[in-house]
């Protein structure tokens, strides 16, 4: 025994064959042992008692910002509020920061921005736009977890996105490297043959980015994938229209995965406000009867991941009418801010549809570490595995206060309700993750 063996204790442990009583051991800062409750000694006990001891999440589609965009969000802040909502590890995406994770060159500007600001463990994804096919490769081998492209316009100049021919291209190199591409699936012929009404009205805004816009792009990208042999992933799904798509991809031996988001699977387009433009993202928020059937699809194990897709920006950007903004959608930056409260979100709603607290570890913990390689490190309460872990009540109720949340600009749709599940406490490696002002960072960087 020594100083640095600590017992984690815990009457509902989620383990990976099940919840259980049990003693988790800790030592230089990985899971060393795991015991019957009650059985281990160590230098140091956390008795955890009734509240649920859970492996920390992986959420692989963060938005950070930084650097070039810090006002809209940041390395300090983001991965306090992961830390405080149960997140101990994310995965950086390429695009709002300046510059865009498109070059090695780039690469070592983000990273450079991130050392000694993270309060988790942080990788990076490396960006796929028309002419920089030469750089997956060096980008690649730098240690990128993967490459995201567009389908349709990114919102940013700086991170255009991909024509067919150069699709073509950027898939033709991952398949050849071996890694993993990224895409926001999206047609942008559909998306502009869309009606276009400005204003405040929801429901102008969903018929500006309909279903058919989804499942054109995913059906060019899964045609596309079949003939470079590329491995793919579809970001953030919507719509349920992709699904039979993805089934019969896979039938046909496509690699092909998918995620999905809280707000898909808490929100629904029926009951999102006129003006309300904190609700905006890119694809929308659609009606409750496909939020429906994308919880079935996720009970039937057909989403590798559910990921927050994190995308702040200032409140002015919003044009949010509390602070004297139009309340216009369609000129609105889209993007759902939700970082700290993905848990709870997904648990209430997980828990109202009779799933487990075993699945949603499965979905937001071991998902996606499998998902970006991170399995044999991330995602699960097993011996040899990183001791990221999160002490969760289950029972507790959280009441979302904008104001108090980690995240930089207080905007999210999730402020004023009322959620199930609260995280009472975050470890790194084993140290408890302090997010107070002052408080030392000690996140990694980490390599794919």
């Amino acid at each position: 025994m020594t100083r640095q063996d600590t017992v984690f204790r815990s009457r509902r442990a989620e383990l990976p064959d099940g919840p259980r009583a049990a003693d988790v051991r800790v030592r230089d800062g990985r899971i060393a042992e795991i015991g019957g409750y009650g059985a281990l000694r160590g230098a140091e006990v956390q008795d955890l008692g009734e509240l649920a001891l859970l492996p920390g999440l992986v959420d692989t589609h963060v938005h950070v910002n930084e650097p070039g965009r810090t006002e809209w969000e940041g390395f300090a802040t983001a991965t306090r509020a992961a830390a405080a909502g149960g997140v101990t590890t994310l995965v950086d995406m390429p695009l709002n920061s300046l510059p865009p994770t498109t070059t090695v060159d780039n690469l070592a500007v983000k990273r450079s921005a991130a050392r000694g600001q993270t309060f988790v463990d942080v990788g990076f994804w490396g960006g796929a736009i028309p002419g920089n096919v030469k750089d997956i490769e060096p980008l690649h081998e730098a240690g990128v977890f993967g490459f995201k492209g567009f389908l349709a316009p990114s919102g940013v100049d700086e991170f255009p996105h991909l024509p067919q021919p150069d699709l073509e291209a950027a898939l033709a190199e991952t398949a050849r490297v071996g890694a993993l591409a990224i895409i926001h699936a999206e047609d942008p012929a559909v998306l502009d043959a869309a009606p276009q009404r400005p204003g405040p009205h929801y429901r102008d805004f969903l018929a500006s980015r309909p279903d058919d816009a989804e499942a054109a792009a995913v059906a060019r990208l899964l045609d596309t994938a079949r003939r470079t042999g590329a491995r793919v992933h579809i970001l953030h799904v919507s719509s349920a229209a992709v699904l039979p798509l993805l089934r019969q991809a896979r039938e046909d031996g496509v690699e092909v995965t998918a995620e999905t988001c809280p707000h898909y699977l808490t929100l629904a387009a029926e009951r999102v406000p006129d003006g309300d433009t904190a609700y905006k993202c890119c694809p929308p928020i659609r009606g409750e009867a496909n939020r429906d059937a994308l919880w079935a699809a996720l009970a039937a194990g057909e989403f590798a991941a559910i990921v927050s897709d994190h995308s702040p920006s200032t409140p002015e950007l919003k044009l949010l009418p509390r602070l004297g903004g139009s309340g216009d959608f369609a000129q609105a930056w889209g993007g759902i801010a939700s970082l700290q409260v993905g848990l709870p979100a997904i648990w209430t709603e997980a828990r109202r549809r009779g799933h487990t607290l075993s699945d949603v570890v499965r979905w937001m913990s071991s998902g996606p570490a499998a998902l970006v390689g991170l399995a044999d490190r991330k995602g699960a309460l097993a011996v040899g595995r990183d001791a990221d872990l999160v002490a969760f009540d289950p029972d507790g109720e959280l009441l979302v206060q904008a104001e108090e949340l980690h995240h930089r600009n207080p905007v999210t749709p999730y402020a004023g309700a009322t959620l199930t599940g609260v995280v009472r406490g975050s470890w790194l490696r084993g140290a408890p993750i302090d997010t107070a002002d002052g408080a030392e960072p000690a996140g990694r960087q980490l390599l794919r």
